[in-house]
């Protein structure tokens, strides 16, 4: 006898994080992934795009069109989505310290897609989210621009414009997914990302912006973006935790009676923190897994999901990885039964005791951040990028020491070859070479045929605005609509904000407890070799570019001083001229240049063309990052020490190759 099937849930929104290369490359990727079925567009915009820097800036060197698209002005925002009804579109756009800016150029650049509408109905049409998380970008992925307290100032203009002028828009997207890539324990995640959102939900109230008839729509559009691992019992109750806190926070703090406006709202991209260099086939079961965590439970279920490809610890994907990603989404959606039935934890006394343990965790941080006067105190006191140096440091020693097992990397290393990787330069894409003169070029015909003096104008307006308590969307529109840059956007209020280096948490993070003998060997190593050559040996951990993702090199930098090193680190956001500088004024043994963002090619040649000039071309210079073969071969070749990528993961051991290095260069073995 045939069974009636149950009523399905509607899916989730399914996203693929792209951008690459120019607005065109990357809106003929867009149209392509949309026809394959995909519900939402996902933004990645380049590292100058989002730290507030037009191409031609010193500080774009290598950089553009490296990890996402560049949209210097309002022509490459049309260029971005031509073809494509952003009034029928939902886009997730991952921009934070420009967030107004690129919400703005979008928001203009729909106008111009509907000029039979006014602008007040186009903007009533669009739906999407802009990132403009701000906080997490201090503790960890390292996009900020401005300090604290006005960055906080950006974020509640968009917010209250937003409640307003574009109803159906998600104005903030408070992330935990990169403090979980920060090595942010379950507990952590939870409390530091809502911590965030009391921060982010003080301050509207507290602009008057917004009545109190409506600031229950402002929590209703709060939405989270979210990290989800692959112990996925343990995820599911941290995604069930997050609903439970959430709405008690807004019901009580906040008084909000609706339920609907109290919904924990979020989307998510599985974590890319354990994915694999080694086996990388194996990501692809890892990510299957993670997406369970967000996915099983219907009470907890994400609202728009967004997978990473198997081959991410190697470089950047190709569209047909990013495919295959889409496809995992898709299969779990409409061929399993998934989304047939209630949730299927309800009454289950495994996950609410793990749920219970999560929650009191989580109050428990949270009511130790509070009590220093909350997020933005936590961040600018350096306590919370402490704490999840060190939860990151605990992970990395239990990896070593076999306690964490990763399949492919600590245990179970014996492999067949891989099909998948017979030829590693075609496993990955290239970035297009040509994606930097492009931009030039655009940025630079875009100038010359603007009206210059609407653009001082506007961007008078702007900085004029930006020193009162007016709300700066409306002159960040006009600016767009003027024909201003992102840089020139940035730069004005840089000039009246100034902007912000955010505490390294190097040096109050916890290394490894137990050195063990291994670690005591390398320290031994350290100890002689600087008594050889006279002083204790001096490691200069350098980032060079705009990348900002420094959870190696931190890691490097704080095994490196349990190892006896000397250890200078500046942070993020250096020239190679700065780091040069560094190393000569701190007279250092080793160059360590920690590179993420696909421009090793570009700055590392800078920086050892730079040694060359300060006669210090003898200190040896070794590189980490996402670094393909042939690109590590051709570095070694220009004189590069070692090259390291996520594959080499033992700390101690790399350390331990430091010292071979510095002997080497000096003649000691």
């Amino acid at each position: 006898m045939s069974e009636s099937r149950a009523e399905k849930d509607r899916p989730w929104v399914m996203r693929t994080y792209a951008g690459h290369s120019t607005a065109a490359a990357s809106n003929a990727l867009y149209r392509t992934n949309l026809a394959k079925g995909q519900t939402g567009l996902s933004v990645a915009f380049d590292l100058p795009t989002q730290t507030g820097y037009d191409p031609d800036s010193p500080l774009s060197r290598g950089e553009v069109g490296k990890v996402g698209v560049p949209v210097p002005h309002l022509g490459e925002m049309r260029r971005l989505f031509e073809d494509i009804p952003l009034t029928g579109m939902n886009t997730s756009m991952t921009i934070n310290a420009t967030a107004m800016w690129l919400l703005a150029m979008y928001q203009v650049a729909a106008e111009e897609q509907n000029p039979d509408l006014a602008p007040e109905e186009v903007a009533h049409q669009l739906a999407g989210t802009t990132q403009n998380d701000i906080i997490k970008e201090y503790l960890s992925r390292g996009t900020y621009v401005f300090p604290p307290e006005h960055s906080l100032r950006l974020i509640s203009d968009v917010i209250s414009y937003t409640v307003h002028q574009i109803p159906k828009w998600n104005p903030i997207n408070i992330c935990s997914y990169h403090l979980q890539e920060a090595g942010a324990t379950p507990q952590q995640e939870l409390a530091y990302a809502l911590c965030t959102a009391i921060a982010v939900l003080d301050q509207v109230k507290g602009s008057g912006q917004v009545s109190e008839e409506d600031f229950d729509k402002v929590v209703g559009r709060i939405s989270f973006f979210v990290n989800a691992g692959v112990r996925f019992v343990e995820e599911t109750c941290k995604m069930r935790a997050f609903v439970q806190l959430w709405d008690e926070i807004t019901r009580e703090r906040y008084g909000v009676e609706d339920p609907k406006m109290r919904r924990f709202r979020y989307g998510v991209q599985v974590n890319s923190l354990g994915l694999t260099e080694a086996q990388p086939e194996n990501n692809v079961q890892r990510i299957v897994l993670e997406m369970l965590g967000v996915t099983l439970s219907k009470s907890a279920r994400a609202r728009a999901v967004q997978l990473p490809a198997w081959n991410e610890a190697l470089g950047l994907p190709r569209p047909w990885d990013q495919q295959w990603s889409l496809r995992l989404q898709q299969v779990l959606a409409f061929e399993s039964d998934l989304l047939e039935y209630d949730d299927i934890f309800e009454g289950s006394t495994v996950i609410e005791a793990k749920v219970r343990e999560l929650v009191e965790g989580a109050r428990e941080e949270m009511d130790r951040v509070q009590a220093m006067g909350g997020a933005i105190a936590a961040v600018e006191s350096g306590y919370m990028k402490s704490e999840l140096v060190s939860a990151h440091a605990a992970r990395r020693g239990r990896i070593e020491s076999g306690e964490e097992r990763i399949v492919g990397v600590n245990c179970f290393e014996t492999t067949e070859p891989s099909p998948l990787t017979a030829d590693l330069d075609a496993a990955i894409m290239a970035a297009d070479p040509e994606a930097e003169a492009s931009a030039l070029s655009s940025v630079e015909r875009w100038k010359a045929e603007r009206d210059d003096a609407a653009v001082r104008e506007a961007l008078a307006r702007l900085a004029a605005d930006a020193k009162s308590e007016a709300n700066l969307m409306e002159a960040t529109l006009a600016a767009a609509r003027a024909g201003a840059t992102t840089g020139e956007w940035a730069g004005t209020l840089r000039e009246v904000f100034g902007e912000f280096r955010a505490p390294t948490g190097v040096s109050g993070a916890v290394g490894v407890a137990d050195a063990g003998a291994e670690l005591s060997a390398v320290r031994e190593r350290v100890r002689a070799t600087g008594e050889e050559l006279g002083g204790r040996l001096r490691l200069l951990v350098g980032k060079p570019g705009l990348d900002g993702h420094s959870n190696g090199a931190e890691q490097v930098a704080v095994r490196a001083r349990d190892a006896g090193f000397e250890v200078i680190y500046q942070g993020i956001r250096l020239t190679p001229a700065q780091i040069v500088s560094a190393a000569v004024a701190e007279d250092v043994h080793c160059i360590g240049l920690s590179i993420l963002s696909g421009s090793h090619m570009e700055l590392v040649p800078a920086v050892l063309a730079g040694l060359r000039e300060a006669g210090m071309d003898d200190v040896p210079v070794i590189v980490g990052g996402i670094i393909p073969d042939a690109d590590g071969r051709a570095l070694t070749q220009q004189g590069i020490a070692a090259v390291y990528t996520p594959k080499d993961f033992g700390l101690t051991e790399i350390m331990d190759g430091i010292v071979g290095v510095i002997r080497r260069a000096n003649g000691l073995d």
